[in-house]
């Protein structure tokens, strides 16, 4: 039977080899995650919060969704109203790399109802690596609470266009404005069957090839023509094409294009010799003696027409004195009498008498 020093002594050991036990274990522990442990290093951060949203002392720090530090501390800072909430960090310089000075650190929660912790962002970073006191910038983010409220509102908003499509649904079915009488009234319905029918019968003449428009569709006879009339322009064209006929030989002939090619090469030529004072158009358009000439007969011209419609002279009394024209006109009335008279009667007036002495 083993003695009471050998129990203590076994009872010794067994403690010893738990307590080293239990020491190795938390040194691997802390030597295998990447956040604590004695020879790890650490650098402290901030950043400050307007809220801090149910996040506690010992939450874990993220750097884009990666375990790397806890937070240390959480207090209320005065003189910062908008962001009054500092919170402390103490992060492992593992991933300095990506974790810099102008990366934003988010309040986010493990799932609905999870754990609030921590999330650094360094997606839009480009500053310097981060070092140990820097306060990093937040960003705010709605919670779940916000997104109640936010739906709350959408809810309300939706509840209020419920009521308003309840009214109107009511309005249209008691038949008033225009959609509730397109439903309700019966008038209307008539109106549009009778309409429908209408343009039934109207389809049916058609097909039927009644009317101009059935004739248009159904009537072989207005196709021959719209065919023959095709081929007679197209063999209108053809002739245009061939040269034949006038409109052809216009087209086609290039006697046509040289005689009024030298048709306008001569009226070029004449305006060159008018512009030159050649000729008697030249002499009347660049004569300036000529042009008084002809400046001074216009007013005599203009003077003589005058003086006739004033009824001076011969000629103004023949076209103004009434008494000169109807004298002219007995005369010339005599004169057919007479010459009547010697046709039915020529012995009265050319008897030829002698006499002898």
């Amino acid at each position: 039977m083993p003695s009471q020093k050998q129990l203590k002594w076994s009872q010794l050991k067994v403690g010893i080899t738990v307590v080293v036990a239990s020491v190795t274990l938390a040194v691997l522990i802390f030597l295998m995650s990447g956040t604590g442990g004695i020879l790890t290093k650490k650098i402290t951060l901030k950043s400050y919060f307007d809220d801090a949203n149910g996040l506690r002392k010992g939450a874990p720090v993220r750097l884009s969704g990666v375990d790397i530090g806890n937070v240390s501390d959480i207090r209320v800072v005065p003189g910062n109203p908008a962001t009054p909430v500092e919170v402390t960090m103490k992060v492992v310089t593992k991933y300095n790399f990506d974790l810099r000075k102008d990366s934003k650190t988010l309040l986010s929660t493990a799932g609905v109802l999870g754990e609030t912790y921590i999330n650094i962002d360094s997606s839009t970073a480009t500053g310097p690596p981060a070092k140990n006191g820097d306060t990093l910038p937040s960003h705010a983010v709605p919670d779940f609470s916000d997104m109640v409220r936010s739906g709350q509102s959408t809810l309300q908003n939706l509840d209020a266009l419920l009521k308003r499509a309840d009214r109107i649904i009511a309005f249209v079915e008691s038949g008033q404005g225009s959609i509730g009488k397109l439903i309700y009234d019966p008038a209307l319905y008539n109106r549009v069957n009778s309409t429908v029918n209408e343009f039934q019968n109207v389809v049916k003449e058609i097909s039927e090839g009644q009317g101009s428009l059935g004739k248009l569709i159904s009537d072989d006879e207005l196709y021959q023509k719209a065919n023959g009339t095709i081929d007679k322009v197209n063999q209108m064209i053809d002739d245009l094409n061939a040269g034949n006929g006038t409109a052809g030989k216009l087209l086609k002939d290039p006697t046509l294009y040289n005689t009024a090619n030298q048709t306008v090469a001569n009226v070029k030529q004449l305006t060159d010799d008018i512009n030159a004072g050649k000729g008697a158009l030249g002499k009347i358009a660049k004569d300036q003696e000529f042009a008084n000439k002809l400046q001074n007969t216009m007013d005599r011209l203009s003077d003589l027409t005058t003086r006739l419609d004033a009824g001076e002279g011969s000629a103004g009394k023949f076209l103004r004195d009434p008494a000169l024209f109807n004298n002219t006109n007995q005369l010339l009335t005599e004169t057919q009498e007479l010459i009547k008279s010697i046709q039915q009667n020529p012995k009265k007036y050319l008897t030829i008498r002698l006499k002898v002495f």
